[in-house]
C-alpha cells in the first residue's frame, strides 16, 4: 500500500521503463542522449525520486513517444501541469485541497474509466449542488466565517470534477450503491428527493451505469467499505485503487490487489440489481417533494 505521490512515482517510473526498453535503449544510452548521469534515470525508473514534467517531455520525445493520450497520463503523474505548461483547474483551489485529494482529481482527470462501490454517499460525479454541500460540511465540520469560504470552495471542486462526464470522450462511470445511499436522508427530504431524481437522470447517460445492491442482498464482499477503481485506455499498467480514509487515502497498485478488487466488484455488480431495475427502484423510493 502507498499514498498517492509514492504510486505516481512509482507508475511513471515503471512505465518510463518500458518505453525505454521498447525504444531499444539501455539506461546509460538514455541517460547521455538527454545528457544526464545514468543514475539519475535509475532513480526515476525505481521511484525513488520525483521528475519534472520538463524532463518527462525530454524522456519522451527521446523515446519517440508521440501518442498524445499517454503523453498527458505520465505529464500529469509527474506533476501538476499539462503538456502546454498550463495549470489544471484544480490549481485555484490548492490553498484548500489536500494533497490527496489533488492526487484522487488528477488521476480521475486522465482515467478511461472509473468503478465504484458506494455504502454510505452517492458518488462525487452524480451529486446535486445541495447534497455535495451537506456532505462536505459534514466532513469539513466548523460553522465560523473561514469555515464558510472553506466550505464553498470545496463544493466547488466537487462540482467541478463532474465535467469529466461530459468530456470527449468522458469518463466510463460503473458504480454499485449500497441501499443505504438512497435512504440516508443527507440535507433532508427535499435534498434527497432531487438527489435521486439526478441519479436516474444520469443513469439515463450512455457513459454511466448505476446498479442498487438492496438490503435484500444480506452481507456482501463489499461491506468492509468503499473504493474506486481507476483504469486507463492508454495502458493497464496505471490501473489503481483507491481506499479512503478520514484523513488520508491509500493507494493500491499491485497486480494481486488490482485483481482482487476487481473481482470483488464484477460480485457486487451480480449480486447487485440490474440498471434497469435499478432505475425503478430508485423511482420506488418516491421524490417526498
Amino acid at each position: 500500500m502507498q499514498h498517492g505521490p509514492a504510486v505516481r512515482r512509482r507508475k511513471l517510473g515503471a512505465e518510463l521503463r518500458a518505453l525505454r526498453t521498447g525504444a531499444g535503449l539501455t539506461s546509460g544510452e538514455a541517460a547521455r542522449l538527454v545528457g544526464w548521469h545514468q543514475s539519475k534515470v535509475s532513480r526515476i525508473e525505481t521511484g525513488a525520486s520525483g521528475v519534472k514534467p520538463a524532463d518527462v517531455r525530454l524522456l519522451l520525445d527521446t523515446y519517440d513517444v508521440h501518442d498524445a493520450q499517454l503523453r498527458e497520463l505520465l505529464l500529469v503523474l509527474a506533476g501538476s501541469e499539462d503538456g502546454d505548461g498550463r495549470h489544471h483547474w484544480w490549481h485555484a483551489y490548492r490553498g484548500v485541497l489536500p494533497p490527496t485529494y489533488r492526487d484522487f482529481i488528477s488521476l480521475e482527470s486522465q482515467a478511461s474509466a472509473m468503478r465504484t462501490l458506494e455504502t454510505s454517499v452517492v458518488p462525487g460525479l452524480l451529486q446535486t449542488p445541495e447534497y455535495a454541500r451537506a456532505v462536505t460540511r459534514a466532513a469539513v465540520g466548523g460553522l465560523d466565517e473561514e469555515a464558510d469560504e472553506r466550505l464553498d470552495a470545496l463544493v466547488a471542486v466537487r462540482l467541478a470534477r463532474q465535467d469529466v462526464l461530459r468530456a470527449d470522450p468522458p469518463l466510463k462511470l460503473s458504480a454499485v450503491l449500497d441501499e443505504a445511499v438512497l435512504h440516508r436522508e443527507i440535507g433532508g427530504p427535499e435534498v434527497m428527493a432531487r438527489q435521486r431524481r439526478r441519479l436516474r437522470e444520469s443513469a439515463l447517460l450512455p457513459q454511466v451505469r448505476l446498479q442498487v445492491l438492496p438490503f435484500a442482498a444480506g452481507e456482501h464482499i463489499g461491506i468492509t467499505g468503499p473504493f474506486v477503481i481507476f483504469s486507463f485506455s492508454s495502458t493497464s499498467d496505471l490501473d489503481v485503487v483507491v481506499l479512503d480514509h478520514l484523513t488520508s487515502s491509500l493507494y493500491l497498485e499491485r497486480k494481486e490487489d488490482l485483481q482482487a478488487y476487481t473481482e470483488a466488484f464484477n460480485a457486487l455488480q451480480f449480486h447487485a440489481l440490474s440498471p434497469e431495475d435499478s432505475l425503478d427502484y430508485i423511482a420506488g423510493i418516491g421524490d417526498g417533494a
